[in-house]
């Protein structure tokens, strides 16, 4: 998988000219999968004339395997479950059960400092764009389009700097459409797609947001 994009930014500008013929009104709400999807949305923002906000959805980790991911959690939605993986470990939901709690947190504490207390963003009857930095196995991207769809938006486009052909395959039927600039056939990491892929920190991202929103 070779470099594609010096940062964030600028994978989020080429991805902003890839989706001004696939967007279909003049404000869209543009969502972004933080902390990474933030500066990627922020760009997209800015071509499109959309409202920019987030949300939050984390990874849940086999136990004992905090890294290798076995379900998502998005925003206040019900835990997402990869049940074939589950059955393959012999983990049960019980087992999990204090993984999805402490990520419950995590995402409530997330919410709460990247929006200031105020409510999620109402998408319903909107064309919403929902943003992330690199789309590897889309297990969070499964969650946060399951959580958005109970809110009945008009479209949902899911849009991605860099994506494996099997996370743009397996996402096909939660999303109306997925705009992905870079399926490389042999997928290793998100990161090896760009130039500068440094971990972000809360702080990043309510500057990010904070700029967006003056």
């Amino acid at each position: 998988m070779t470099t594609r994009f010096i940062d964030r930014e600028h994978a989020g500008r080429e991805l902003a000219g890839r989706l001004a013929g696939h967007v279909r009104t003049d404000r869209p709400l543009v969502l972004a999968l933080p902390r990474g999807g933030v500066p990627v949305a922020a760009e997209i923002a800015a071509a499109t004339g959309g409202d920019l906000d987030i949300v939050v959805a984390r990874k849940i980790g086999a136990p004992g395997q905090p890294e290798f991911g076995v379900g998502a959690l998005a925003e206040d939605g019900p835990p997402v479950l990869d049940r074939g993986t589950l059955a393959d470990l012999g983990v049960t939901d019980d087992e999990l059960a204090a993984t999805i709690r402490d990520e419950r947190a995590e995402i409530a504490r997330r919410r709460d400092r990247y929006r200031g207390g105020k409510p999620a963003p109402a998408a319903t009857d909107r064309e919403v764009i929902l943003v992330d930095d690199g789309l590897a196995t889309g297990v969070t991207a499964r969650a946060a389009l399951m959580w958005l769809r109970e809110q009945r938006p008009r479209r949902v486009v899911l849009a991605a700097p860099t994506c494996s052909a099997q996370a743009e395959r397996d996402l096909a039927e939660y999303a109306d459409e997925i705009v992905c600039l870079h399926v490389p056939p042999y997928f290793y990491a998100v990161g090896q797609a760009y130039a500068d892929f440094r971990q972000l920190t809360d702080a990043d991202v309510t500057r990010v947001l904070s700029g967006a929103h003056r």
